[in-house]
């Protein structure tokens, strides 16, 4: 819109404190029968909250994962399920139905797997991704993600990165999400371009469809943590005290242009990430009144035919490790094309 100032919210919608899952009763691998594998509690595990123990016991496990399988039924004491604040006795025996995955591992080559790949140098690669590809695999022996395809087709990449299931990852994408996606080959890449992007210096662009009309341009300056009444979703937190006790971090989105679709009920707008959090451009625009079409998590209304959020990674420009400025791009998908037809 010109020269016009930028509008700066502030958070719509307070965090909610909502009490964590408390877990009971650890567990080892020591026995298995039909129920799963099971753990007699000793004198020195007396008292202790289960998930405290399951992490102590069981090899990957971490109280978020203990939390969650208490929570969904799938932690047992002396047969039975357990709520929150049940601290274990000696002689309880408790059973965990699901082992954890090991929380790092080698990903598994998955060289059938094609990718789009949009830029290629000694350094880096940038993957146009495709919707409902994930970034990289969960568990030791899954594939079909974009890392498998990535160290198969550059195995140079193994190891490269802060986690080694991730494997140059420089940032990642939710599953439905398309767009571009960056991946460093060497450890030197790596380094350079995490700290582009941690300094803030990689413009990375998205084009999405929302409910209603988007002011332009605004800056969404919002903490954003883990909605702890649902796992899947992501809150933004309006007072600082909120932001500290729900242990969100800072995250910031600016809409860059929008304009309004067919009728005046929908908007195709362009925000530029500054920050790189879960959901982040989702629940930015949702708790600003704006959910992105076919985000059935963050309230978006459906289109027919459209399976999947309105979102795609369309630009990023960024600095190479030669000096050179990258602008890379991408196009609509046929499946999002689609969807804007349906509206003009």
């Amino acid at each position: 819109m010109g020269a016009a100032a930028p509008r700066r919210h502030s958070p719509v919608c307070p965090c909610r404190a909502v009490p964590f899952h408390a877990i009971t009763g650890p567990m080892t691998t020591d026995e298995r029968d039909d129920t799963g594998e099971a753990l007699t509690v000793g004198d020195d595990d007396a008292g202790a909250r289960v998930d405290v123990f399951l992490v102590r016991r069981v090899e990957h496990m971490s109280r978020a994962k203990a939390r969650a399988l208490t929570a969904e039924g799938k932690v047992r004491v002396d047969g039975r399920r357990v709520k929150k604040g049940h601290r274990v006795s000696p002689g309880e025996t408790v059973r965990l139905e699901e082992l954890p995955a090991p929380t790092d591992f080698e990903p598994v080559a998955d060289p059938d797997l094609e990718l789009t790949i949009v830029h290629e140098d000694d350094h880096l690669v940038v993957v146009d991704k495709a919707a409902g590809l994930p970034c990289h695999p969960l568990r030791p022996d899954e594939t079909g993600t974009v890392v498998n395809a990535l160290v198969a087709r550059y195995p140079e990449m193994r190891g490269v990165g802060r986690a080694v299931r991730e494997a140059g990852l420089l940032h990642r994408l939710d599953n439905d999400t398309s767009g571009l996606l960056m991946a460093a080959r060497t450890a030197v890449g790596f380094t350079h371009y995490a700290t582009e992007l941690t300094e803030r210096r990689v413009d990375k662009r998205y084009l999405a469809l929302t409910s209603g009309f988007v002011h332009a341009p605004a800056f969404i300056d919002w903490p954003i943590a883990h909605d702890r009444a649902d796992r899947r979703r992501m809150v933004v937190c309006e007072r600082p005290e909120d932001a500290d006790r729900m242990g969100a971090r800072p995250a910031s989105t600016e809409v860059l242009a929008a304009e309004l679709v067919g009728s005046g009920g929908f908007s195709r707008v362009e925000v530029r990430a500054k920050s790189a959090r879960r959901h982040q451009v989702r629940a930015h625009l949702a708790a600003l009144g704006h959910p992105l079409v076919g985000d059935e998590l963050y309230g978006g209304a459906n289109l027919p035919g459209l399976t999947r959020h309105f979102l795609h990674a369309s630009r990023i420009v960024v600095g190479s490790l030669d000096g050179e400025r990258l602008d890379l791009r991408s196009d609509l998908g046929p499946d999002l094309r689609a969807a804007l037809a349906q509206l003009t």
